[in-house]
């Protein structure tokens, strides 16, 4: 995956938008918790309305930043990937029960494999979150694996796995988006850093010229 940031020239916009959608997940995950098996189905509505919602935005995000961040592109692919399976999932509500854990799963693991993917470039710009956003994004990765192989021997149930994937790539999109506002100030400190260094460098200089009339 190519760096996320392009230039530290260049500040974030919008970098709430990844913590609206992050929210979202967190709080959908949360309430799947208390659905029963049996109308697991009938949540088809809920994922439609969590990717469409949530891939509308990212759309907007990636656009907005194409400047700012070199992997503006994932955010754009991963925004179209949920609102095309929103689209898909509500133009059929009645998808199976064996087919929609896939297509929920696949989806998910889409997603923290991004995140994943902008933890490393978290830790070459020596961010410290990057190893949270790492671990919630392999946790994530993890669930949605398990979602899409509905291995029996875990013991856990389908409505359990589901809110586990979308609970934590809920948590690695809010934390990634936390740190993207730290960014967002970047290139005002490093502006203010600049100037320092230039006033300080004038003044070596003119110290170093005072002596040569001296001497």
């Amino acid at each position: 995956m190519s760096t996320l940031f392009l230039t530290i020239s260049n500040a974030v916009k919008h970098w709430y938008v990844p913590l609206i959608f992050g929210i979202l997940f967190v709080i959908f995950g949360s309430y799947i918790f208390t659905v029963p098996l049996e109308t697991y189905a009938g949540l088809s509505v809920l994922f439609s309305i969590s990717f469409l919602v949530s891939g509308i935005l990212e759309i907007f995000f990636s656009i907005q930043n194409n400047k700012s961040l070199q992997g503006w592109g994932w955010f754009l692919v991963d925004g179209l990937l949920s609102t095309a399976i929103g689209v898909y999932l509500i133009a059929n509500p009645g998808v199976s029960f064996a087919v929609l854990p896939f297509v929920v799963g696949f989806t998910l693991m889409f997603r923290s494999f991004q995140l994943l993917g902008f933890s490393f470039d978290m830790k070459s710009l020596k961010m410290l979150n990057w190893g949270n956003v790492a671990l919630t994004s392999v946790i994530g990765i993890l669930f949605s694996f398990l979602l899409i192989s509905r291995p029996i021997f875990t013991g856990m149930s389908l409505v359990t796995l589901t809110a586990l994937a979308f609970i934590f790539v809920g948590i690695s999109t809010i934390l990634l988006s936390l740190d993207l506002k730290k960014l967002k100030n970047f290139p005002e400190k490093i502006s203010h850093e600049l100037k320092d260094k230039i006033e300080s460098l004038r003044k070596e200089v003119d110290h170093a010229m005072k002596n040569n009339e001296k001497g």
